[in-house]
């Protein structure tokens, strides 16, 4: 990390009011040379109000490091938010010695000066994509650090059969000499690795709530499924028509429900048909179905249910459409449904940790994979040099995950080029 200061707006143009920010050794000199007070000695935790030249009156915000966000000497600008006067205070910024951030570099000095691990590091960006109290609930957890104490459990653990394992081998003159019961070592390993395969199976809750839970709309033509569709979304998303086959391909939207956002699935029509285009269209209702965390089996007084293959893991609600309890057109039964919905959508508790980062689960994947091999070796009574091996590359993918040994700088410049410029 160079040492340079920079500068970026935090907040978007055109608003009533705009923040930039400024971080570095030289943060408060700089300012000190646009603003009409000398902040060079203020004290942390101060808010200073003063005119920035002749530009803008302002707020200025001061603190210092360690306690920043970034853990170096930083300030945040509150001025006028009109896109003229942030670029002139930037302007006047660059002329007097910082340079503009790149996108996430506040929060990559975050990570390096300690202030956050890496996971906690893209649990920021997770916090400002969350569009749902689903996926900020899980952002937040992260932030907090819940997923990194986890790690760092299963770390100290597996810490302390590495060591036991190598102390073994500088005594390997001792043949019969063992410093780790195996069966206490058989034992811990499988309890680690079973708590991360829990965390990796999480991925695939943490990924449906935070793109929107896949709902597919199945059933006959004319059953009344784009209606729903429509009725749900509040708009005329879909085509309805009485002429059969008219949904010719899946169409998707999403709404939010009880602080989740589900994706809706519209199909088309299941039947027997000769018509290539529209059987296209069928196969793909098929492989919605497949894919869906919940599906809608839609029907009408006097036609059958589709029969369609269903997995383990989906919920099935059946509705009857066009009957006195439900009637999409007309709006009877939508609030009993959304309910259904909610009480069907995967549920999280506070202390719950979802894994929503397909970097997690790719390290969470190749842990167990390395935990799996001291298992098996452990079975056949493989020697501790051999078991030590894996034990160590377990550690360095659980490693990765928050960044506890040296992640390569490419790996974080793809990770924080995702941020905005102003994190």
């Amino acid at each position: 990390m160079n040492n340079d200061t920079i500068c970026a707006p935090a907040t978007a143009p055109g608003g009533a009011l705009g923040i930039i920010r400024i971080s570095g050794e030289q943060a408060l000199e700089i300012l000190s040379r646009i603003f009409t007070k000398d902040l060079t000695h203020a004290k942390p935790n101060t808010i200073h109000y003063g005119h920035i030249s002749n530009i803008d009156e302002t707020l200025v915000s001061v603190f210092r490091a360690p306690h920043s966000y970034t853990g170096e000497d930083a300030a945040e600008i509150s001025c006028h938010g009109s896109r003229y006067i942030l670029n002139q205070v930037l302007e006047l910024l660059v002329q007097n010695g910082c340079r503009m951030a790149k996108p996430g570099e506040f929060t990559m000095r975050a990570y390096l000066n300690g202030k956050l691990d890496l996971s906690q590091a893209e649990a920021v960006a997770d916090l400002i994509a969350s569009n749902n109290k689903a996926t900020h609930d899980i952002a937040l957890s992260q932030l907090r650090g819940h997923f990194s104490s986890e790690l760092a459990q299963l770390r100290d653990q597996l810490l302390k059969l590495t060591s036991l394992l190598e102390l073994e081998l500088d005594f390997s003159d001792h043949e019969d000499l063992e410093f780790a019961n195996r069966t206490e070592l058989m034992e811990l390993a499988q309890r680690i690795d079973a708590r991360i395969t829990h965390l990796a199976d999480t991925f695939h809750t943490g990924n449906a709530l935070k793109n929107g839970i896949p709902v597919a709309i199945v059933g006959a033509p004319n059953v009344g499924k784009s209606t729903l569709l429509n009725a749900l979304l509040g708009e005329e998303r879909a085509i309805v028509s009485d002429i059969q086959g008219t949904t010719r391909d899946a169409i998707e939207d999403t709404i939010q429900l009880g602080g989740i956002t589900f994706r809706f699935i519209d199909t088309a029509g299941i039947r027997h048909t000769d018509d290539q285009v529209e059987r296209l269209g069928i196969d793909r209702s098929f492989s919605a179905a497949q894919r869906a965390t919940i599906i809608l089996m839609m029907t009408e007084p006097g036609v059958p249910y589709p029969d369609i293959p269903i997995h383990k893991d989906q919920t099935v609600i059946r509705i009857e459409n066009k009957t006195e309890a439900f009637q999409a057109k007309y709006g009877i039964g939508l609030d009993n449904l959304r309910q259904q919905l909610i009480d069907a959508a995967p549920k999280t508790a506070d202390t719950d940790i979802i894994i929503t980062n397909a970097r997690h689960y790719e390290s969470l994947t190749l842990a167990h994979e390395s935990i799996a091999r001291v298992i098996d070796g452990l079975q056949q009574e493989l020697s501790g040099d051999l078991l030590s091996e894996d034990l160590r590359l377990t550690l360095n993918h659980l490693a990765d995950i928050t960044g506890g040994q040296i992640t390569p700088q490419e790996t974080l410049n793809n990770i924080f080029s995702t941020f905005c410029v102003g994190k």
